[in-house]
């Protein structure tokens, strides 16, 4: 429970950070192409498939190495 606990203690502080330097990134998290945009006239909707496919495939990875001791 408590290595679990440190895991996601580090997890969290990596997630912050990116949101912290994600401005000065060369590509935006969330605006990456492949990412669709709807703009209407009062509305703008974001599908960020592409990011959701790169986090899931990152986070697999993650699991699968932490998974294997």
């Amino acid at each position: 429970m408590g290595r679990m606990m440190v895991i996601a203690g580090i997890v969290l502080i990596a997630v912050g950070l990116l949101v912290i330097l994600g401005e000065r990134l060369p590509m935006k998290l969330g605006r990456l192409p492949g990412d669709l945009v709807y703009r209407g006239k009062n509305t703008t909707v974001y599908f960020p498939i592409v990011t959701s496919i790169l986090v899931s495939v990152v986070l697999s990875l993650v699991l699968w190495i932490l998974g294997r001791r």
